[in-house]
């Protein structure tokens, strides 16, 4: 006897008859988002702050460009970078190389849920004989709670009280160069120019073999 397929199984079965047209999300600021509207997690935003919306589609490369730009700015002294859904791995990753970037940055983050509403529409069946042309397609609108993250980095310092606080990093950006060569040294390895200049001299003996000859 066939095991019963599981609601799941049989909701994702429906599903595969739809595509999804487009998805709206809860306005910020709306409900228990907190603040005033577009302050989001954060109300006591400064006027100035600049807002960044990661969503799953957006380059890395033009977000930061941005960022950069706004906050080399003395006006400018706080950015927050916000994504929920798929675009939260982007968020923490704008952030982390902002902070790499830019030294001193003081950092909150807030995680929260919001409510996305996706509309589906069905796909066009197979023509069928008794099927009249020009059929308006179903739609089907579902409700999900998604993941949402936000992350403030400011140039003042910030309560370190508060929950999701971090201070800035003391030692940010990669390693220079020199120091990994004296690293290198340290560990009995020879420096750039080194090996060359030590193979140049003669080996004891060779001086005598050409005389011998």
């Amino acid at each position: 006897m066939a095991k019963p397929a599981s609601p799941r199984s049989r909701q994702r079965r429906r599903m595969e008859n739809f595509r999804k047209v487009h998805s709206e999300e809860a306005p910020v600021g709306s409900g228990d988002e907190g603040g005033g509207p577009g302050s989001g997690p954060f109300a006591d935003l400064a006027p100035g702050a600049v807002h960044m919306r990661v969503k799953e589609g957006s380059k890395i490369r033009n977000l930061l460009a941005f960022a950069t730009a706004s906050m080399a700015q003395p006006a400018t002294r706080t950015i927050v970078f916000s994504g929920c859904g798929r675009a939260t791995t982007k968020t923490v990753t704008c952030a982390e190389i902002l902070k790499r970037r830019l030294a001193g940055l003081h950092q909150v983050t807030r995680l929260r849920y919001r409510s996305v509403r996706e509309v589906w529409q069905s796909l066009p069946p197979e023509p069928t004989a008794g099927q009249k042309p020009g059929e308006p397609a179903a739609s089907l609108s579902v409700l999900k709670n998604v993941p949402s993250l936000a992350i403030l980095l400011s140039k003042d310092s910030l309560d370190p009280r508060q929950p999701g606080y971090q201070p800035p990093n003391p030692h940010p950006g990669p390693s220079s160069q020199p120091a990994a060569s004296t690293s290198k040294r340290s560990l009995g390895e020879p420096a750039a120019g080194e090996g060359s200049a030590k193979r140049s001299q003669p080996e004891p003996g060779a001086a005598e073999e050409d005389q011998t000859a």
